[in-house]
Protein backbone atom coordinates (compact mmCIF):
# COMPACT_ATOMS: atom_id res chain seq x y z
CA UNK A 1 0.00 0.00 0.00
CA UNK A 2 1.97 2.95 -1.45
CA UNK A 3 -0.48 5.56 0.38
CA UNK A 4 1.07 4.33 3.86
CA UNK A 5 4.01 5.61 5.83
CA UNK A 6 6.76 3.34 5.46
CA UNK A 7 6.93 2.71 9.28
CA UNK A 8 3.18 2.05 9.34
CA UNK A 9 3.14 -0.67 6.61
CA UNK A 10 6.32 -2.30 8.12
CA UNK A 11 3.73 -2.04 11.16
CA UNK A 12 0.89 -4.07 9.85
CA UNK A 13 2.98 -6.00 7.79
CA UNK A 14 4.69 -7.50 11.20
CA UNK A 15 0.74 -7.72 12.61
CA UNK A 16 -0.25 -9.66 8.99
CA UNK A 17 2.79 -12.53 9.95
CA UNK A 18 0.80 -13.51 13.51
CA UNK A 19 -1.35 -16.73 13.04
CA UNK A 20 -4.46 -15.75 12.76
CA UNK A 21 -4.21 -12.46 11.86
CA UNK A 22 -5.29 -11.06 8.07
CA UNK A 23 -4.74 -8.07 6.41
CA UNK A 24 -7.33 -6.03 7.72
CA UNK A 25 -6.81 -7.76 11.22
CA UNK A 26 -3.05 -6.35 10.97
CA UNK A 27 -4.02 -3.05 9.86
CA UNK A 28 -6.71 -1.96 12.60
CA UNK A 29 -4.35 -3.14 15.51
CA UNK A 30 -1.21 -1.14 13.43
CA UNK A 31 -3.77 2.12 13.51
CA UNK A 32 -4.90 1.15 17.01
CA UNK A 33 -1.36 1.24 18.39
CA UNK A 34 -0.61 4.28 16.64
CA UNK A 35 -3.26 5.96 18.98
CA UNK A 36 -1.68 4.57 21.63
CA UNK A 37 -0.01 7.12 24.32
CA UNK A 38 3.64 7.05 24.47
CA UNK A 39 4.24 5.36 27.72
CA UNK A 40 1.89 2.63 26.49
CA UNK A 41 3.63 1.53 23.32
CA UNK A 42 6.53 1.84 25.30
CA UNK A 43 4.85 -0.85 27.70
CA UNK A 44 3.47 -3.01 24.71
CA UNK A 45 6.63 -3.05 23.18
CA UNK A 46 8.88 -3.76 26.43
CA UNK A 47 6.58 -6.27 27.22
CA UNK A 48 7.60 -8.34 24.33
CA UNK A 49 11.16 -7.81 24.45
CA UNK A 50 10.91 -8.87 28.65
CA UNK A 51 8.73 -12.27 27.14
CA UNK A 52 11.17 -13.11 24.59
CA UNK A 53 14.31 -12.11 26.45
CA UNK A 54 13.24 -13.89 30.30
CA UNK A 55 10.56 -16.78 28.98
CA UNK A 56 12.98 -19.92 28.85
CA UNK A 57 11.79 -24.02 28.81
CA UNK A 58 11.58 -25.45 32.09
CA UNK A 59 14.38 -28.28 32.80
CA UNK A 60 11.96 -30.98 33.77
CA UNK A 61 8.94 -30.56 31.54
CA UNK A 62 9.48 -28.36 29.26
CA UNK A 63 6.37 -25.85 29.88
CA UNK A 64 7.48 -22.18 29.81
CA UNK A 65 9.19 -20.86 32.53
CA UNK A 66 10.58 -17.32 33.95
CA UNK A 67 14.02 -19.59 34.82
CA UNK A 68 14.44 -22.80 36.42
CA UNK A 69 12.10 -25.44 37.09
CA UNK A 70 8.40 -24.02 36.33
CA UNK A 71 5.58 -23.88 38.87
CA UNK A 72 3.76 -27.27 38.48
CA UNK A 73 6.69 -29.16 38.65
CA UNK A 74 7.78 -27.67 41.74
CA UNK A 75 4.79 -27.23 43.21
CA UNK A 76 4.66 -30.20 46.81
CA UNK A 77 0.71 -30.53 45.66
CA UNK A 78 1.34 -32.44 42.18
CA UNK A 79 1.90 -36.11 41.92
CA UNK A 80 5.46 -36.34 40.16
CA UNK A 81 4.28 -40.39 39.21
CA UNK A 82 2.21 -39.26 36.52
CA UNK A 83 3.13 -37.02 33.26
CA UNK A 84 0.50 -35.99 31.22
CA UNK A 85 2.30 -35.75 27.14
CA UNK A 86 1.12 -32.51 25.68
CA UNK A 87 2.13 -31.52 21.97
CA UNK A 88 2.46 -27.56 23.22
CA UNK A 89 2.27 -25.13 26.21
CA UNK A 90 -1.32 -24.00 25.24
CA UNK A 91 -2.63 -27.27 26.27
CA UNK A 92 -0.81 -27.22 29.25
CA UNK A 93 -3.73 -24.25 30.01
CA UNK A 94 -6.04 -25.70 28.87
CA UNK A 95 -5.74 -28.83 30.77
CA UNK A 96 -5.52 -26.53 34.15
CA UNK A 97 -8.82 -24.84 33.12
CA UNK A 98 -10.45 -27.79 34.62
CA UNK A 99 -8.84 -27.71 38.03
CA UNK A 100 -8.91 -31.76 38.30
CA UNK A 101 -5.53 -33.26 36.89
CA UNK A 102 -2.72 -33.04 40.00
CA UNK A 103 0.08 -34.63 37.97
CA UNK A 104 2.70 -33.16 35.98
CA UNK A 105 3.03 -32.44 32.15
CA UNK A 106 5.90 -32.84 29.62
CA UNK A 107 5.57 -30.60 26.53
CA UNK A 108 6.95 -32.09 23.36
CA UNK A 109 6.80 -28.64 21.55
CA UNK A 110 5.24 -29.86 18.41
CA UNK A 111 3.91 -33.73 17.16
CA UNK A 112 5.73 -35.77 14.45
CA UNK A 113 4.69 -34.30 11.33
CA UNK A 114 6.64 -35.63 7.85
CA UNK A 115 5.27 -33.29 5.46
CA UNK A 116 6.49 -30.60 7.78
CA UNK A 117 9.57 -31.90 7.94
CA UNK A 118 9.01 -32.65 11.96
CA UNK A 119 10.85 -35.39 13.39
CA UNK A 120 11.55 -37.12 16.51
CA UNK A 121 14.83 -35.57 16.71
CA UNK A 122 13.17 -32.27 16.83
CA UNK A 123 10.72 -32.64 19.35
CA UNK A 124 11.10 -32.83 23.64
CA UNK A 125 10.56 -37.13 23.45
CA UNK A 126 14.37 -37.94 24.42
CA UNK A 127 14.10 -35.59 27.69
CA UNK A 128 10.58 -37.21 28.07
CA UNK A 129 12.16 -40.77 27.93
CA UNK A 130 14.70 -39.82 29.92
CA UNK A 131 12.03 -38.80 33.00
CA UNK A 132 10.75 -42.18 32.27
CA UNK A 133 13.99 -44.48 32.50
CA UNK A 134 15.04 -42.25 35.58
CA UNK A 135 12.32 -43.78 37.42
CA UNK A 136 9.21 -42.91 39.89
CA UNK A 137 6.73 -42.40 37.33
CA UNK A 138 4.17 -44.58 37.03
CA UNK A 139 1.65 -43.47 34.15
CA UNK A 140 2.27 -41.60 31.46
CA UNK A 141 -1.13 -40.03 30.12
CA UNK A 142 -0.68 -39.32 26.11
CA UNK A 143 -2.84 -35.87 25.52
CA UNK A 144 -1.70 -35.21 21.93
CA UNK A 145 -4.62 -33.81 19.87
CA UNK A 146 -6.92 -36.81 18.55
CA UNK A 147 -6.11 -35.70 14.52
CA UNK A 148 -3.46 -37.71 12.34
CA UNK A 149 -0.31 -36.14 13.50
CA UNK A 150 -1.37 -36.07 16.92
CA UNK A 151 -2.27 -40.18 16.86
CA UNK A 152 1.03 -41.25 15.38
CA UNK A 153 2.91 -38.93 18.10
CA UNK A 154 0.98 -40.55 20.76
CA UNK A 155 1.76 -44.51 19.09
CA UNK A 156 5.34 -43.71 18.61
CA UNK A 157 5.71 -42.52 22.38
CA UNK A 158 3.67 -45.35 23.37
CA UNK A 159 6.01 -47.63 21.65
CA UNK A 160 9.18 -46.17 23.00
CA UNK A 161 7.85 -46.43 26.83
CA UNK A 162 6.82 -50.36 26.63
CA UNK A 163 10.43 -51.09 27.63
CA UNK A 164 9.53 -49.17 31.08
CA UNK A 165 7.43 -50.41 33.53
CA UNK A 166 4.99 -47.83 33.28
CA UNK A 167 1.17 -47.76 32.03
CA UNK A 168 0.54 -45.59 29.13
CA UNK A 169 -2.87 -44.12 28.41
CA UNK A 170 -4.65 -41.79 25.80
CA UNK A 171 -7.45 -39.54 26.50
CA UNK A 172 -10.97 -40.68 25.38
CA UNK A 173 -12.47 -39.49 22.23
CA UNK A 174 -14.49 -36.70 24.56
CA UNK A 175 -12.73 -34.24 21.92
CA UNK A 176 -14.11 -34.30 18.70
CA UNK A 177 -11.30 -35.97 16.03
CA UNK A 178 -9.68 -33.16 14.17
CA UNK A 179 -10.17 -30.39 17.20
CA UNK A 180 -7.52 -28.95 19.15
CA UNK A 181 -6.79 -29.30 23.29
CA UNK A 182 -6.78 -25.45 23.29
CA UNK A 183 -10.35 -24.97 22.40
CA UNK A 184 -12.19 -28.08 24.06
CA UNK A 185 -14.64 -26.88 27.22
CA UNK A 186 -13.69 -28.13 30.71
CA UNK A 187 -16.34 -30.63 30.93
CA UNK A 188 -15.10 -32.15 27.51
CA UNK A 189 -11.62 -32.29 28.66
CA UNK A 190 -12.75 -33.83 32.42
CA UNK A 191 -14.62 -36.39 30.37
CA UNK A 192 -11.31 -37.12 27.90
CA UNK A 193 -9.26 -37.60 30.75
CA UNK A 194 -11.61 -40.05 33.37
CA UNK A 195 -11.88 -42.04 30.27
CA UNK A 196 -8.62 -42.10 29.35
CA UNK A 197 -7.77 -45.86 28.16
CA UNK A 198 -4.56 -47.92 27.76
CA UNK A 199 -2.09 -48.21 24.55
Amino acid sequence: MEYLPAALQNLVECFARLPGIGGKSAQRLAFHVLTLPEEEAAAFADAILKAKQTVTSCPICRNLTDGGPCAICTNPKRDPAIICVVADPRDVIAMERMREYNGTYHVLHGVLSPMHHVGPDDLQIKSLIDRVAAGGISEVIMATNPDTEGEATAMYISRLLRPFDVKVTRLAYGIPVGSHLEYADEATLLRALEGRREM
